[in-house]
């Protein structure tokens, strides 16, 4: 007979009298194992608390309101547009991150009569390198499902009613969010640095050229000045690879966090 005091809290036994799998028990060995050191369990209980305080102040949803069991518009297509969207920006990323092993952001000639280095890594992808078509085309469409989800996301917002309270704030956040996905789009348009990216920018410095007070300084801020070079697209290159990911993500994560604290907004 055992003189050591009995553990209230013995998980481990707990588990070997249960009937679980491999995946199941790793998974609740780890939860514990930072629970003992991080108390992990008190911070998901407070943020429990939390969400169920902040529910208990928004108004009832369609569903409790009467009491409906079939929430079949949370799998309609255009209730499925934000994580789509979110989809397309993680492939997006991963794919980016990839192609950025092999590009350099630079304007230099690759050699006597070439095209310049950063269009030559483009080629280079896109012609010699396996799977460098694939990846860039997986990069470019995963852009363009991206546009064109935000967008889709942002009009079902609006026409059901989504972005009324308590929910304007998320609303807003949506807002900044197509306009960084946009700035993504145009920053990555002229990283090939061809002909139709050195006009594109050239088409952006008139246009931060034509803001009041501001166009002379929002040019030299972030085209490098009134004309293009190789400060244009090293600015392009920090801003689509260091800057926008990092704020995009972030701001991604407090969207979500307001959508599953908020819940969704279902049609009335």
């Amino acid at each position: 007979m055992s003189l050591k005091e009995k553990d209230e809290h013995d998980h481990l036994g707990w588990m070997e009298g249960k009937q679980l799998s491999a995946i199941e028990r790793g998974y609740l060995f780890t939860l514990i194992w930072l629970d003992k050191r991080f108390r992990v369990v008190d911070y998901l209980e407070i943020l429990e608390s939390l969400y169920y305080r902040v529910n208990l102040q928004m108004p009832k949803s369609h569903t409790e309101q009467y009491n409906l069991d079939n929430k079949f518009w949370y799998w309609y297509p255009l209730y499925a547009l934000g994580s789509f969207s979110t989809i397309a920006y993680v492939v997006a990323a991963l794919s980016g991150a990839l192609l950025g092993f092999y590009y350099t952001p630079a304007v230099g000639a690759a050699g006597p009569g070439e095209a310049t280095i950063a269009y030559s890594q483009i080629a280079f992808i896109m012609q010699d390198l396996q799977f460098g078509f694939m990846l860039r085309s997986i990069h470019r469409w995963a852009a363009q499902v991206m546009t064109a989800a935000v967008f889709l996301h942002m009009l079902r917002v609006y026409f059901t009613g989504a972005y009324k309270e308590p929910r304007e704030l998320n609303w807003l956040l949506g807002i900044v969010l197509i306009s960084l996905t946009m700035g993504f789009g145009y920053t990555g348009y002229l990283l090939p640095w061809d002909q139709l990216a050195y006009w594109a920018g050239q088409i952006g410095v008139e246009m931060a050229l034509s803001v009041p007070l501001i166009g002379e300084w929002a040019a030299q801020l972030v085209f490098g000045g009134f004309s293009l070079g190789p400060p244009t697209l090293q600015r392009m290159y920090i801003i689509h690879v260091f800057l926008l990911p990092f704020v995009v993500t972030t701001l991604i994560a407090i969207h979500i966090g307001i959508v599953w604290m908020q819940g969704i907004a279902e049609p009335h």
